[in-house]
């Protein structure tokens, strides 16, 4: 079977009517555009294919890099040094075909909202709601792609016009299968698709989260490393819970029950909530439910803040890779936490 690497250029010719735009829209000029190294953003894209999430796909490098890097050494036998030294380079010529750049022609067919700007902070009014998503449509197109919408900018003329039929270039976070379970709801089929997450995926036995270095870790039968995605969790308030437990189901665009009772800088007077569904609410596009109660993996409404921020004990990752991990996993796969 081809490589899912080598089959990122037959991807494209499948990915017409996938793009969301605005017509008349302009992408917004920056005084300072972040530099984007194209070597760098390469060795993001390949491990992104891999299953090693390097986190935003920016050309910038970070801690969700090094972490990919330490990963793929791992799964591959390699000194774990957390850099592209020369075996790891070595090992990763493998995939010198795979392009860190794609450029597409934005489609009309995925010009579909509803878009929710300026989104409100306070859960009482988000839950008057319809959705909680995104809040532009270079918002969405930067999560479709595993960036920002400032990397999207620097990729980019700033006079590049966000219209249908243009030419955009994007970090190649383009998957090479999207053919999903039947069984899986069209909904979800349909985020799947929107986040460019490949339908093929290794099968976890088991996943490990380890507080140390900040990761969460996919593991075969033979306790071997076939995944791993930089990761929050917990905080000094409510710390990782610590021991092992499963993996009860999936809950897919999921409606978040906001219990003040349960948050420990929920503000005074706060009501119970129930917030509609959206990638932009608290817990992203899927909640992983866990046999400890009010715990879960999830996704996140800023990917650029995983691994660099706090959550309420559960473990948060960005929305494409917390979907990722849903077609790893099943109800009752085993997850172990540890310091």
């Amino acid at each position: 079977m081809m490589h899912p690497i080598r089959r990122l250029a037959l991807a494209a010719t499948m990915f017409g009517g996938v793009v969301a735009v605005q017509a008349g829209a302009q992408a917004p000029s920056t005084a300072a555009k972040p530099a984007v190294d194209l070597d760098i953003l390469r060795v993001q894209v390949i491990l992104d294919h891999l299953g090693f999430g390097p986190g935003v796909l920016d050309g910038r490098g970070g801690i969700a890099l090094v972490n990919a890097l330490k990963g793929f050494q791992e799964s591959r036998g390699l000194p774990v040094t957390g850099k592209t030294d020369a075996a790891t380079a070595q090992a990763l010529s493998a995939y010198r075909n795979a392009k860190p750049t794609v450029t597409l022609a934005l489609s009309k067919a995925a010009l579909t909202g509803p878009f929710i700007d300026p989104l409100p902070k306070d859960y009482a009014l988000q839950a008057k709601l319809p959705t909680l998503g995104y809040r532009s449509p270079m918002e969405k197109l930067a999560e479709m792609f595993h960036t920002t919408p400032a990397v999207i900018m620097a990729l980019n003329s700033p006079q590049t016009m966000l219209t249908v039929g243009t030419k955009v270039v994007f970090p190649n976070a383009l998957p090479s299968s999207r053919a999903y379970d039947a069984k899986l709801t069209d909904e979800w089929r349909t985020t799947l698709n929107m986040l460019n997450v490949d339908a093929n995926q290794p099968k976890a036995d088991h996943i490990v989260v380890d507080k140390s270095d900040g990761v969460l870790r996919v593991m075969d039968k033979d306790d071997k490393l076939i995944a791993q995605f930089t990761a929050t969790m917990g905080s000094e308030h409510d710390p990782l819970p610590l021991g092992n437990w499963t993996i009860k189901g999936a809950d897919y665009n999921p409606k978040f029950h906001y219990n003040p009772a349960l948050f420990w800088d929920a503000k005074k007077g706060d009501d119970k909530e129930l917030l509609p569904a959206g990638p932009n609410g608290p817990v992203g596009v899927v909640w992983l439910d866990l046999s400890k109660d009010h715990y879960g993996i999830h996704g996140t409404p800023n990917p650029e803040t995983i691994g660099r921020a706090e959550s309420h004990g559960c473990i948060r990752l960005t929305n494409w890779d917390a979907a990722r991990l849903s077609v790893m996993v099943k109800p009752g796969t085993k997850a172990v936490f540890r310091a």
